[in-house]
């Protein structure tokens, strides 16, 4: 049952941080000169800056970092809901 609640809560920090993310890597989108990036220069840095936001989140239930497929799919899930 604790388990439960405590994987419950780790979801919802997840589900409230990468909402979170989005903003922040839209307003950081300028560049060197005051002006908002567009076009692939904008693509590459949100999804680098995506990247970034969700690679410390990747860690299982135990506080191991994920490998693998896992940490694939976790990225995967966490970038497009970023």
């Amino acid at each position: 049952m604790m388990k439960r609640i405590f994987l419950a809560a780790i979801v919802a920090t997840f589900a409230a941080g990468s909402g979170l993310a989005q903003e922040t890597c839209e307003s950081k989108a300028v560049g060197k000169d005051g002006k908002p990036l567009a076009g692939a220069a904008k693509t590459s840095f949100l999804k680098k800056c995506k990247e970034d936001a969700c690679a410390p989140k990747a860690v299982s239930a135990d506080g191991k970092p994920l490998a693998g497929a896992a940490k694939n799919s976790f990225m995967k899930k966490c970038e497009t809901s970023a």
